[in-house]
């Protein structure tokens, strides 16, 4: 039985991990086009809805988009109202993944995985890299669906198992709340829902006990992102409460529903399992339908629950002075407040092009005043450093110390480059009462939101340290610096063809690609010291791969 367990873990571990590449390989390669996408989308509520399906079914994850979503809102591009939506939406495409990952396609596992890896290790190009890590993913998912199989398989017949079956045949409720806190605690109703359906495909659950599994799972899976968006701000928060309203209120009625009716599911013409996930997809397909039309009233909702004090900032440094004397914690301390600093550095970065089409004083002046805190942090973290470098460093701490002011400095100078040159130019477009022509602004949106993902992959460096994500951010800047080039000669023939629009704006457009390109290059400077240390790096350029990093 011990031996049956472990092998049931490792089953759904391996599930885990593989949904997390199939995650990491989209995000890589193709973050900046689905953020656009799913911006784009949310103009209207429904194509929101399929926007966020479709993410939701690319990333194996519906939680990746609400953290979209939860950044669109924090950054004023969208209302909380408008964002919510998208991850009402993305529920729905992570029930529809879920039904076809369950598909049985064994024969077709080796020749995926053979082709993930082998892409993954012979590709030069990134994206056609990352497409390997997709492949090799969607396998290993496939193979632990059918090792939680064979695990599942020998316990249908024990009878401390079945006797916990019964039991849950007349307690819903408890199943109800161990499906919730299980995709709690995986942080992917998908996973969740998958290993659900995968055992009772073993025999070894009704098809009542695991429909109330899997509703209690989408509670579960709803709360993983208000969890991770708890120290964003308010208008995020209130798009991830809003939404677990709304599948709190569904997943309660479905299990009223199956208590009251006490309906024989297993009589249906299909298993226990497919029973319990085409009841996850008309759960989240009902709830979508009609929860739409009230995403205003939700959102008023939400936000009643969630104080307005919430969003004052409080001023908090990780810099402890008592950590001096330990200078590897006094490190870790500036590497947290560093963390911090960029952190601060995106949040102005992402509204920041909405200013050159819809001027808001008062997004400005929050810019503004995350540009002081950026200050302050700089300065702080400077001299924390420099207090730490009295003491008595190892040549390695001292480089560390060294390189963690050159990183505070680039962010310092990125952050100037926000609220300074940005700022200015979308006030000066407003100032003399002119536009952007339609092409020049998809143009500059188009490569701010190039920007953005990078910002946000400098963070995940930061967070981290993989090697792999310092020498892509190292990359990107390369391939930043061609696309501001071919940007500005599409700028260039425009001009030649005599529009007005673009000619009234030309230095705007010019200087702003100019200023998103030299912010780009600010955030890469985080990975330079990382791909130094792991011999990716000659002194200007970046070297071939000497391995590759299958995680």
């Amino acid at each position: 039985m011990i031996l049956l367990a472990v092998n049931l873990a490792a089953s759904v571990a391996l599930l885990l991990w593989s949904v997390r590449l199939i995650r990491t390989g989209m995000e890589r390669a193709y973050m900046t086009e689905l953020r656009r996408a799913l911006r784009s989308a949310a103009n209207r509520r429904i194509s929101a809805a399929a926007g966020g399906a479709i993410a939701a079914m690319l990333l194996q994850s519906s939680a990746a988009v609400a953290l979209i979503g939860g950044g669109f809102a924090a950054s004023g591009l969208l209302s909380s109202a408008t964002a919510l939506p998208l991850i009402l939406g993305a529920d729905l495409g992570s029930a529809l993944m879920a039904r076809l990952l369950l598909l049985r396609v064994d024969m077709l596992v080796p020749f995926i995985l053979l082709a993930g890896v082998l892409l993954f290790l012979n590709a030069r190009a990134r994206r056609s890299k990352q497409l390997g890590r997709i492949l090799t993913g969607l396998a290993l998912v496939l193979l632990s669906l059918g090792m939680i199989r064979d695990a599942t398989a020998p316990i249908g017949d024990n009878q401390i198992v079945i006797q916990i079956a019964a039991y849950f045949e007349n307690d819903l409720v408890s199943a109800f709340a161990i499906g919730a806190i299980l995709a709690w605690f995986m942080h992917s109703s998908l996973a969740a829902v998958l290993t659900f359906a995968t055992i009772a495909m073993s025999g070894t659950l009704s098809a009542n006990v695991a429909t109330a599994l899997v509703v209690g799972a989408n509670v579960g899976g709803a709360a993983v992102p208000l969890i991770l968006l708890s120290g964003a701000p308010r208008p995020a928060r209130v798009m991830a409460l809003g939404n677990l309203l709304a599948r709190g209120m569904f997943t309660l009625i479905c299990l009223g529903a199956l208590i009251l009716w006490s309906p024989n599911l297993n009589a249906l013409p299909f298993g226990a399992g497919e029973t319990a996930v085409m009841a996850h997809i008309t759960l989240n397909a009902v709830m979508v339908a009609v929860a739409l039309p009230f995403a205003d009233t939700l959102a008023k909702l939400a936000s009643r629950l969630i104080p307005e004090s919430r969003d004052t900032e409080e001023v908090a440094t990780a810099l402890e002075p008592g950590a001096l004397d330990q200078p590897q914690l006094a490190l870790a301390c500036a590497k947290r407040e560093l963390l911090h600093m960029a952190e601060k550095v995106e949040r102005m970065l992402v509204p920041a092009m909405s200013l050159f089409h819809d001027w808001d004083p008062m997004k400005a002046d929050h810019i503004e005043r995350y540009e002081d805190d950026v200050d302050r942090m700089h300065y702080e973290i400077t001299i924390y450093v420099a207090q730490l470098r009295k003491s008595d460093l190892t040549r390695d701490q001292s480089r560390q110390a060294v390189e963690l002011v050159a990183m505070a400095n680039s962010l310092e100078e990125a952050a100037d480059r926000v609220a300074v040159n940005l700022v200015s130019l979308a006030e000066k477009l407003r100032d003399l009462a002119i536009r952007l022509p339609d092409a020049g602004r998809n143009d500059l949106e188009h490569f701010h939101d190039q920007v953005v993902a990078n910002a946000q992959l400098a963070l995940t460096v930061l967070t981290t340290g993989d090697a792999e994500a310092a020498r892509q951010l190292v990359a990107e800047k390369d391939r930043i610096r061609a696309q501001e080039q071919a940007l500005q000669v599409c700028h260039l023939q425009r001009l030649e063809t005599g529009d007005k629009a673009s000619v009234e704006t030309s230095n705007i457009h010019q200087e702003s690609l100019r200023v998103l390109k030299q912010i780009n290059a600010a955030f890469s400077y985080v990975a330079y010291p990382i791909a130094e240390q792991t011999g990716q790096l000659l002194e200007s350029r970046l070297t071939k791969p000497r391995y590759a990093d299958a995680t």
